[in-house]
């Protein structure tokens, strides 16, 4: 803006002298316009090269094996049954729920599925571990697990990582890096919440949150997030704009249908990928799975199989 500011200036004083010189007109001369108008180019394209800078993505690391490791520590209350539990029925269901996402990615952009849930306690944490640790089973496709719940973190705690910078810290400015860490037992990496801050949405609504989702997405190949729920809390509106579908889970005999109608209708269709049945007693996949598909947003949703 210095750039401007001479060029006016300079304009300003060659006007005053023409007056003094008793001249009939106030207008510039040619070359007076001239300068101005190649020092205001200037200004205009180091204006545009700054907030080209400010808004490049991070650089892409040549590997990301680069991320931090940390050791993987399962606990038996963890309920992640894709981890050591591979031939169980959980976890055939969570490997079918895998092999779905796939298909509709084929059809439709799906990068980054939302795992979220209408009130809390139905699950939806644990489902977004599981279904990342089965995704990531596939070498080539590199899984990423971010834990979108800053209020009630529970990832750290589930693969017993012990207390680790995270997202808080990293949309805080506390730390230089995204604070992503590498799962080598498990080929995943994980995003955890960090520490619980005391004002999560406003720190999400900070600016930094949108990148960084962009900047993961080019990373990897699944971004997985567990987000809070949908009813008692507002954060959930924003992972839903960044994410490219949304799964809703869903707990037999704890949501109610009233619940589940209120969490739907807060829920933009278009990106409605279906609704996951969890704690389910019948191990049919008719009774695990209701609606998946884009036509999941129906009003009969909560009594319709398929």
């Amino acid at each position: 803006m210095s750039h401007i500011f001479d060029a006016l200036q300079r304009s300003e004083t060659e006007r005053a002298e023409t007056e003094r010189a008793g001249g009939d007109s106030l207008l510039l001369e040619p070359s007076t316009y001239s300068v101005a108008t190649e020092l205001l180019q200037i200004a205009e394209r180091k204006r545009r090269g700054a907030n080209a800078a400010s808004s490049a993505p991070l650089d892409y690391p040549d590997s990301l094996d680069r991320f931090p490791a940390l050791p993987v520590s399962i606990l038996p209350n963890s309920r992640l049954v894709a981890v050591g539990e591979e031939e169980s029925l959980g976890a055939e269901k969570f490997r079918f729920l895998a092999v779905r996402l796939r298909q509709l990615r084929q059809s439709r952009p799906l990068k980054k599925v939302l795992i979220t849930s209408t009130i809390p306690q139905e699950g939806k944490s644990t489902v977004a571990a599981n279904l990342a640790c089965t995704l990531a089973r596939r070498k080539q496709h590199k899984t990423l697990l971010v834990e979108g719940d800053l209020r009630r973190p529970t990832v750290a705690q589930k693969f017993g990582l012990g207390r680790v910078p995270g997202l808080s810290e990293w949309l805080r400015g506390e730390t230089e890096t995204m604070n992503v860490y590498r799962l080598e037992a498990l080929g995943l990496w994980v995003l955890p919440a960090g520490s619980a801050p005391e004002n999560p949405l406003e720190l999400m609504q900070s600016g930094k949150l949108s990148p960084t989702m962009e900047q993961l997405t080019a990373w990897f190949d699944w971004v997985i997030i567990d987000s809070p729920p949908l009813l008692p809390l507002a954060d959930t509106s924003i992972w839903a704009r960044l994410a490219d579908g949304v799964l809703l889970v869903t707990r037999k005999g704890v949501t109610e249908k009233q619940q589940l109608q209120r969490g739907l209708e807060t829920l933009e269709p278009a990106k409605l990928l279906g609704a996951l049945v969890n704690g389910s007693t019948d191990a049919a996949h008719s009774d695990y799975y209701q609606r998946y598909g884009p036509a999941a947003s129906s009003p009969e949703f909560p009594h319709s199989k398929k």
